[in-house]
């Protein structure tokens, strides 16, 4: 059955109702998997978004630590000049930063496990605490070392907001240069600047500079100058790709006078490069106080700049989101509305055609159906008339074709009772099995059908004793009938004497090849044969392996397959018939049987096996071989359960007296 077909046998096992809810089902499933993604896909860019929108408001309270601890660091200098003695500056700023650090605490506890900053925040805030204990034991030259260390723990926190808020991720060109500016050129500009001040603040209290301070500086200034073109590049960018056009508007001012200190500060600072020229520190302190401010200006107007562009981001995923929900919900609104309309079509016509079927059921087989149907199904009630004004004349023939078919059931059935009645009847019987000489002998056979194509026979011929197990391919009334001429065959060369295997199986083979070719069948058999005589076995022919318990319990197993071929498949088998020879002593079990055992099936679709075979074997074999065959016969069955019998099953123990 091809596919399509398939397809079409699986729709007409279905009622109406059903085949409507199946194609309503199929049809919400890829609607409901690409909804289900598109809002997925929204969802997560808005939670991106949202992710940045959190870096930003993390990013505040730091960046008034980053303005304040700097400041702190040069007040460490003004013992050294006498113009600056203000000692309540430093109490005023150390409060300031103390309550900046708890705003930072404060904003932690919301977004420290989004942005997973709890640790990098509490190893900052641990060594400020470590600070304020300790700084009464620290030289100058340590305050350098920890506010330094201070500044670097601050600017590692924000680069780890920075990472963990997406903010360095950002696609658009105008929040992704905005986050540029305030996460990375604006932060180390205001890091350099710092730097020039504390050099200008040390030169400044000693009324000269070292040359590598002169050196420093003239580096920081190349330093400052270089970053502000890339940021002022950097922001033009921003600005010509800002489809809201707030940026230019709000930052551009802002930035061009950023710019203007930024020059005004290197150029001062290029007199450096000259060591004779007289140099006025004080004026560099001013001028990087004046950068410094002007740079946290624009990064808060840069910060604010880009929580509006988040959130508008924020606003047209909504608004995506809620155009999109309605969009489908007017489209499902429009689907439900149609296919109700077509199921009731439907049912209509079929309530019709249930209610015209049960009048015709009923006898009034000239009842016709009128609906005004334009489409395929008023042609079905077309045919479905034109059906029961066939009936009338069909309903005889009908008649007379069952009362034809139960008389040739009949006959069948006769003819298979026959067959199995002559088959049950060939099989040993107890009283000749007993009067074998040397074995005890016990036989099992049970068809899968009423006819088998299983065989066992044991013949005792002028003190020869010559066993037989076979198996014909089916089963059915044609295997049974083979397995009878194949019996009848082997008994007839046996009364003929015939020892020489090669010829016995010889004859048997063209006997019932020539058979299967007059029947025009695809049957053939595998038969083997055991010749015993006080004690010792002569195996020949191709079938099941046979099973050998010795005395001792241990188990051999001998292949049939290099001893002869398939009955009734080639004209000529000669030279593939072979024998082996097994001697066996007293209480010696030998074991036949064929695959209708080994393949049996549970519910499981588990085979029986021979290794399973063996082992109840093995555990019964010092018993009778009636014994034995019944503990099989019972473990198969019990293997096989609820499961349908699909081939014969026999067995034939044998012992060694």
């Amino acid at each position: 059955m091809n596919r399509k077909s398939l397809g079409i046998h699986l729709m007409n096992r279905l009622s109406y109702p059903q085949k409507f809810t199946l194609i309503g089902f199929l049809f919400a499933i890829p609607l409901t998997l690409v909804m289900y993604l598109l809002i997925s896909e929204i969802n997560s860019r808005v939670d991106f978004a949202q992710k940045e929108i959190y870096g930003n408001e993390y990013l505040r309270p730091l960046r008034q630590l980053r303005e304040y601890i700097p400041k702190l660091q040069l007040l460490n200098y003004q013992a050294l000049n006498r113009n600056l003695t203000n000692l309540d500056a430093r109490r005023n700023l150390e409060a300031k930063i103390e309550a900046n650090f708890q705003s930072l605490a404060n904003t932690d506890r919301r977004l420290g496990k989004t942005l997973v900053s709890s640790d990098k925040f509490n190893n900052l805030y641990q060594n400020w605490q470590n600070f304020k204990l300790r700084r009464s034991q620290w030289s100058i030259e340590t305050y350098d070392v920890v506010y330094k260390k201070l500044a670097a723990d601050i600017n590692k926190l924000s680069a780890h907001v920075g990472d963990t808020s997406n903010l360095i991720l950002d696609p658009d060109l105008d929040t992704y240069y905005l986050m540029d500016a305030s996460l990375l050129k604006i932060p180390e500009m205001q890091k350099i600047l710092s730097e020039i001040r504390l050099v200008s603040q040390k030169s400044s209290a000693r009324s000269d500079a070292t040359p590598e301070e002169r050196a420093k500086q003239i580096t920081l200034a190349d330093k400052l100058r270089e970053l502000n073109q890339d940021l002022t590049i950097n922001m033009e960018v921003g600005f010509s790709n800002n489809p809201h056009g707030n940026l230019r508007k709000k930052l551009s001012e802002r930035l061009t006078n950023f710019n203007s200190v930024v020059e005004q500060l290197t150029t001062q600072l290029d007199k450096l490069i000259n060591p004779t020229a007289l140099v006025e520190y004080d004026a560099y302190l001013d001028g990087s106080y004046r950068v410094l401010d002007s740079s946290f200006e624009l990064w808060d107007e840069s910060l604010t700049e880009l929580d509006f562009l988040l959130q508008k981001r924020i606003d047209n995923f909504v608004t995506k989101q809620n155009v999109i929900y309605i969009f489908v919900l007017i489209i499902l609104a429009i689907v439900l509305y149609l296919f109700v309309s077509f199921y009731r079509s439907v049912m209509q016509t079929v309530f019709v055609l249930d209610e015209a079927s049960k009048k015709m059921a009923s006898g009034n087989l000239d009842h016709k159906i009128i609906l005004d149907n334009r489409d395929e199904l008023g042609q079905v009630v077309g045919s479905f008339n034109k059906i029961a004004d066939a009936l009338v004349g069909a309903n005889q023939k009908i008649t007379v074709l069952n009362d034809r078919l139960k008389a040739e059931n009949m006959r069948m059935s006769a003819e298979l009772d026959v067959t199995r009645k002559i088959q049950q009847m060939l099989l040993p019987k107890d009283r000749e099995l007993n009067e074998v000489i040397g074995l005890d002998i016990a036989g099992f056979m049970e068809a899968a059908d009423e006819v088998g194509g299983d065989y066992y026979d044991v013949l005792q011929h002028e003190g020869r004793v010559k066993i037989g197990i076979g198996d014909v391919t089916g089963h059915g009334l044609e295997s049974g009938v083979l397995m009878i001429m194949l019996q009848t065959a082997v008994r007839t060369l046996l009364a003929y004497n015939e020892p020489d295997p090669v010829r016995f199986f010889t004859a048997i083979n063209s006997v019932i090849y020539d058979n299967v070719q007059r029947m025009k069948s695809d049957k053939n058999a595998t038969l083997a044969l055991l010749d015993y005589e006080e004690g010792m076995l002569k195996l020949s022919g191709q079938h099941e392996e046979m099973i050998v318990v010795r005395c001792n319990g241990s188990v051999e197993r001998f292949d049939t397959i290099d001893l002869g071929f398939p009955i009734g498949l080639d004209a000529d088998i000669a030279e593939f018939v072979a024998e082996k020879i097994v001697q066996l002593y007293s209480g010696d079990v030998v074991v036949l049987y064929t695959d209708g055992i080994t393949e049996a099936k549970n519910m499981e679709k588990l085979l029986y096996g021979l290794e399973r075979l063996i082992e109840v074997i093995e555990i019964n074999w010092q018993r009778s071989p009636a014994e034995i065959r019944d503990a099989v016969i019972k473990d198969v069955r019990w293997h096989i359960g609820e499961q349908k019998v699909f081939d014969d099953i026999t067995l034939l123990v044998l012992k060694q007296k």
